[in-house]
């Protein structure tokens, strides 16, 4: 791809990293991520490990701001709302805590430039087949939840909850996201499919730095995360007329 073809594609795109308590990994996150695309928002989710002033010092990247800890969910639909009122064509998100290769963005522009997808997701395990270093719980829940959804809306995707993404600014606007929590992507892939809207899954890498690294309160204990996702997907099941008959894959 040229240069100037490059630049096209990439003055269209915003990169989205919500962070909240970030502080080891934002600058290293921030410089690699640069290389690639110089339209970068950060949502600081209520951090308060010092991450909100280091992110001071970057007079080029957008921040938003939440005083308190919000949500996963809250940070991408403010990252939506922003992408959309400055007129990007498409947006990427990504986590900060280099489980999302900055090295992988260019997948995504090729993906992009193809133009034949509404949502580009990444899947960890689209390939991959060494999921030693995956958390059990994680694994499990992430398979029959995505099983779920494969089977009720006859949708095709090998990873429910992978947040490496890049969605079509357009499409998004079919969507009425509200789902401030981690249960976002379950949402949204709910309204995807209702929309009609396309998927393209690309492979990305299955990595977990840090296995220690849980979710807060009671979604750190595994029996009320699947109930928490459920209720997600019951409450949007419910909104689009949908009958859930598919419990017995995650009982």
């Amino acid at each position: 791809m040229s240069t100037k073809r490059n630049n096209l594609i990439t003055n269209n795109i915003l990169i989205t990293i919500p962070a909240h308590n970030e502080y080891r990994y934002v600058d290293d996150i921030l410089t690699a991520v640069s290389k690639y695309c110089s339209n970068i928002l950060v949502i600081d989710d209520g951090s308060d490990d010092g991450t909100d002033k280091l992110l001071k010092k970057y007079k080029s990247i957008e921040v938003i701001t939440h005083k308190t800890n919000e949500g996963y969910g809250r940070s991408l639909i403010d990252a939506f709302e922003f992408a959309g009122n400055e007129d990007y064509g498409w947006i990427i998100t990504m986590d900060c805590d280099y489980q999302h290769q900055p090295a992988w963005i260019p997948r995504f522009f090729k993906e992009i430039e193809k133009d034949n997808a509404d949502i580009i997701s990444g899947s960890r395990y689209l390939l991959s087949t060494d999921h030693e270093n995956v958390p059990a719980d994680r694994m499990r829940i992430n398979r029959c939840i995505t099983a779920l959804l494969n089977s009720a809306l006859r949708i095709d995707i090998t990873d429910a909850f992978c947040g490496f993404k890049a969605y079509r600014l357009e499409s998004l606007k079919k969507l009425k996201l509200t789902e401030k929590g981690y249960g976002l992507p379950l949402q949204l892939w709910i309204q995807v499919a209702v929309a009609e809207l396309k998927i393209s899954e690309i492979p990305v890498p299955l990595i977990y730095y840090d296995k220690k690294r849980n979710f807060t309160g009671l979604l750190e204990l595994p029996k009320y995360r699947m109930k928490y996702y459920m209720d997600v997907i019951e409450k949007e099941f419910a909104a689009y007329g949908y009958k859930n008959s598919e419990k017995s894959i995650c009982p």
